[in-house]
């Protein structure tokens, strides 16, 4: 018989054993009851020994022992009736765990089911069915309305309705137009669609997906080891109060009685409930979690290390302009570049092909490509020796010209980043891209503080000047700029000796990152296939904020299962210390402690349903008073910011030298700590008097762009103190009138607010 119904079946045997020998105890057959009763009991015994010794020869404990010793203490002392009861509550613990189990893991399994076998080739002259391992890149693929996408591949037909719902865990339909990429998974939902198909099925997003989701299935968590842990002194502490109760009262039914209660088989398998329906609550969320030992760990996390492109930025950069240095055809060079940059996935290069194709430029195949990974490419175009990439890598063994000089500093005040092209020694141009930070970023990076995540650090191979202004913008706590994949690495090491850390990265360029950290989460199903040995946990949805819900629904899932173990225990110590007492007899022994079984399992599968919402509290008037103070203490430096941005460009250039350094260390000084003050502790308590998940993420808003706009100012002010020409005093006014702007609406926003809270 399958395992998978021996439960059920054993329910059904010890039921019947023990109504057949009720029948014929009450038929005044006490040899025929006990014989239905010993039967029952048997085979329950004997599948426990049979489970016991494979446990004992992988060098695993359980307090399925004691099961085993209060059903054989039983039939030692001819309580036949006893035993069958015991056996028939060991049973029904056991199938309804079965069955709690099978409904928990019910989204993963749906993910592996859905998982198509078949896939129509579309030839010339005929449409054929070929498994889907036969499917190779470049075939063209027909896929009929209502079947799952088999591969990843590219869409041909003008558009297509896709249910994505299976990835992201969104309901809405999406349409997607010739030209895209469509990942593995998704449904079609609507007319038939042709796609070529670009991986394998191996390859694919989803059989990266489904490899993930079978390992989480099969996955025993860590913290259910623990438990069985206990049994190492509970088995102790069950026969030293059985022998204490025996030999005190010289009654051995107090023994036997002590034994029953102590049989919490249910209990212990009621932890891997939890844990399952955890990780099946993340599914149905686009959050696919490896298994129970990366769910534990996730519940642990104290600090957050992020990659940049693709994690806090969309990743998807958008070439901006195409600079050139000297007489160069702006047209030819992004040809260059982007015929090399198809030797590349990373994001950039695949935005480079991208352009491009837009503009209809021809490319050539390139050769002797190298990759510098976070750094460029390398390679011959048509016989020119072309090397893309940082400046550094891209004019290697060259100090930076005044050319260069001036495009970095222009990247720097656009924050935005770019690709320096040089060819056959020479420096020809750059390519200037702009990757916007994602909308839930900031937000999500104040939740994941507010969830208990107590330092955050930016990673990127980025220069420091650009990567400043996109953590400015988003709320990092540290930044870590110009790295490479190996740097990553030691920072990611070095985090982890300080505390459980979390790594986020597209799942690609990061995999040793996320390798390194306790736990990798690699961003998009599109990095399921790269990321599944490195990364413990895929984030389905290409959304930063479904991280948050991760960690929620971890930290939630964690401590139901503690509290299952916990209490668990402390009762069946309760009712063993009743037992002893004589208070408990050996059949409502079996009784009760079934009844708590039940009741820690229905408490395991709360991890199933949604987190209770946090409860208000009243903002202490004391507070408001305040901060209104404080605003009051700012008006000497508004004034003057106020001021410098009416007249910053007629006033004479020492003097606006001077004017500006002075304003700007007033800024750094008052302003920016006043903010800085209120974002990381006055906001907080705020958000605990209001409704909502994110009530002040507009003002938050209005701290970040406070702040870059200081520091921009900063570095404008230095540049201008070392020359004069480089910074042009137009464009310092301009950015003077927009912080003097954003700074009285941010202001009389707090006001609003505080006179709101101030009324409640």
């Amino acid at each position: 018989m399958s395992n998978k119904w021996l439960d059920p079946a054993l329910l059904l045997l010890t039921t019947l054993s023990l109504l057949v020998g009720g029948i014929a105890h009450v038929a005044q057959k006490p040899d025929w009851a006990a014989m239905c009763w010993l039967s029952g009991s048997l085979v329950m015994a004997l599948v426990l020994l049979v489970e016991i010794v494979r446990r004992l020869a992988r060098r695993e404990a359980g307090v399925d022992l004691i099961a085993l010793l209060s059903i054989g203490a039983a039939l030692v002392f001819e309580q036949m009736l006893v035993a069958a009861v015991i056996a028939l509550m060991l049973a029904s613990g056991r199938t309804l765990e079965y069955f709690t189990a099978q409904r928990a893991e019910r989204e993963l399994r749906a993910l592996v089911d859905r998982a198509p076998r078949f896939a129509w080739l579309q030839e010339p002259n005929e449409l054929r069915q070929i498994p889907v391992e036969q499917i190779q890149p470049g075939q063209t693929l027909l896929v009929r309305m209502g079947e799952v996408v088999p591969v990843d591949g590219r869409l041909l037909s003008p558009t297509a309705t896709l249910d994505e719902s299976a990835l992201s865990g969104e309901s809405l339909p999406v349409t997607r137009r010739e030209g895209e990429q469509l990942r593995s998974g998704v449904a079609n939902a609507g007319a038939p669609l042709q796609l070529m198909a670009t991986q394998t099925a191996a390859q694919s997003t989803y059989a990266g997906v489904v490899r993930l989701a079978e390992a989480a299935r099969r996955s025993r968590a860590p913290f259910v080891r623990l438990a069985d842990r206990y049994a190492l002194l509970f088995i102790p502490l069950t026969l030293l109060m059985a022998a204490l109760a025996w030999q005190l009262s010289a009654d051995p039914l107090r023994a036997l009685a002590v034994l029953v209660v102590a049989t919490p088989c249910p209990l212990i398998l009621a932890v891997p409930i939890a844990i399952m329906s955890g990780i099946s609550k993340a599914a149905r969320r686009g959050i696919l979690i490896k298994d129970g030992a990366t769910l534990e760990a996730l519940a642990g996390a104290k600090q957050l290390f992020l990659d940049k492109t693709g994690t806090l930025t969309s990743g998807h950069a958008r070439l901006q302009s195409v600079e050139v240095n000297g007489q160069v055809d702006p047209q030819h060079l992004l040809g260059l570049a982007a015929s090399l940059a198809q030797a590349s996935v990373h994001p950039i290069s695949q935005a480079i092909v991208e352009a491009a194709r837009q503009r209809r430029l021809p490319l050539s195949t390139p050769q002797e490509v190298e990759e510098s990974p976070g750094s460029g490419l390398c390679g011959l175009i048509e016989g020119q020796r072309v090397r893309l990439g940082t400046l550094s890598f891209a004019h290697t063994g060259a100090s930076a010209s005044d050319w260069a000089t001036a495009m970095l500093r222009h990247m720097d005040y656009l924050a935005c980043g770019g690709s320096f092209i040089e060819v056959d020694g020479a420096l020809c141009g750059l390519l200037v891209f702009s990757d916007s930070l994602r909308r839930e970023t900031p937000q999500t990076l104040r939740r994941l503080r507010n969830s208990g995540i107590e330092r955050i650090v930016m990673l990127t191979g980025d220069r420091l000047e650009t990567a400043e202004m996109i953590a400015l913008s988003a709320g990092i706590d540290e930044l870590r700029a110009g790295l490479t994949p190996q740097d990553k690495v030691r920072a990611v090491q070095e985090g982890c000796t300080r505390a459980s850390t979390l790594m986020v990265g597209d799942g690609i360029n990061d995999a040793p990152a996320l390798a390194a950290a306790t736990v990798g989460v690699a961003m998009g199903a599109s990095g399921a296939t790269a990321s599944a040995q490195a990364a413990g946990v895929v984030l389905l949805v290409d959304r930063l904020d479904r991280l948050v819900e991760a960690l929620e629904i971890a930290r939630r899932t964690r401590q139901i299962a503690r509290q299952g173990v916990l209490a668990g225990m402390g009762l069946s110590l309760l009712a063993m210390t009743v037992a002893a007492l004589g208070y408990l007899p050996p059949l409502a022994g079996a009784v009760v402690q079934e009844v708590i079984d039940v009741v820690i399992i229905i408490n395991a599968l709360r991890a199933l349903a949604p987190s209770p919402g946090p409860r208000l509290r009243r903002m202490a008037g004391e507070h408001i008073d305040r901060l209104q103070d404080e605003h009051r203490q700012l008006t000497t430096v508004l004034s003057d910011l106020h001021q410098l941005a009416g007249d910053f460009a007629r006033r004479p250039l020492e003097q606006a030298r001077t004017d500006l350094l002075e304003l700007v260390n007033k800024l750094q000084a008052s302003l920016a700590s006043h903010e800085r003050d209120d974002e990381n502790t006055l906001y907080p308590l705020l958000t605990l008097s209001m409704p909502g998940e994110d009530p002040l993420a507009a003002l938050s808003h209005g701290h970040r762009e406070i702040f870059r706009c200081i520091h921009l100012l900063a570095r404008m002010s230095s540049d201008l103190s070392a020359d004069s020409s480089t910074v042009p005093a137009e464009e310092i006014q301009h950015q003077l009138i927009r912080l003097d702007t954003l700074v009285q609406l941010h202001f009389d926003q707090e006001e609003e607010l505080f006179r709101y809270l101030d009324r409640r």
